[in-house]
């Protein structure tokens, strides 16, 4: 059975000091504000917490809250040449929805997202995903530091956008927002390591 590397973008809190620079959303108009490295760990614990039950055998390569450099981030996956690689996200830019990246050219790491593109589709079904199909599938490719210096396949998820308001607050602000995020990365990663 495949090892799930298990990444929480960014920093977390400690202290309740935010440890990364942007990465945040708007203040809302009730006080409240998301930041985006909190919710990851949110979602990342939560996946482990699944995957514990399961029996499925998982590392995270960023239990610390500090925000670990992409470097080490790297160097700790790379110790797992034979596992997947799943880094959770939230997205901002004035979007909405969901997309799945991989590094450019065809790879496993394409048939994983693929699989996160459609348990997100059962999970949110009149959510839109959004996609570029530049090598023939629905994610979208980049030449993001995580995904160029991997061995393995990897694949960064970006969950809803957190500067959408709507979004945001009803998904991830939200515990019932938060379990479904959990629980569609959870039953991709079902498939994932029996692919």
């Amino acid at each position: 059975m495949k090892t799930i590397l298990l990444d929480n973008g960014h920093g977390g809190l400690i202290n309740g000091v935010y440890q990364t620079p942007g990465k945040r959303s708007p203040l809302w108009g009730d006080g409240t504000q998301l930041f985006e490295g909190e919710f990851n760990r949110s979602i990342v614990n939560g996946i482990i917490n699944k995957l514990t039950v399961l029996n499925i055998p998982y590392v995270n390569i960023t239990p610390e809250y500090d925000d670990i450099p992409l470097e080490t981030r790297v160097q700790r996956a790379n110790q797992y040449p034979d596992g997947v690689l799943i880094s959770v996200h939230s997205n901002a830019g004035g979007g909405s929805g969901f997309e799945a990246y991989t590094y450019y050219g065809t790879s496993k790491s394409d048939k994983y997202a693929t699989i996160m593109y459609k348990e997100f589709s059962k999970e949110f079904p009149t959510i839109k995903v959004r996609s570029d199909y530049i090598d023939g599938d629905i994610d979208k490719e980049s030449n993001l530091y995580i995904l160029r210096n991997t061995i393995m396949p990897a694949v960064l998820t970006e969950n809803f956008f957190m500067d959408n308001f709507h979004e945001c607050k009803e998904y991830l602000m939200t515990h019932v927002g938060r379990q479904r995020i959990i629980n569609f990365h959870v039953e991709a990663i079902k498939k994932i390591v029996n692919f």
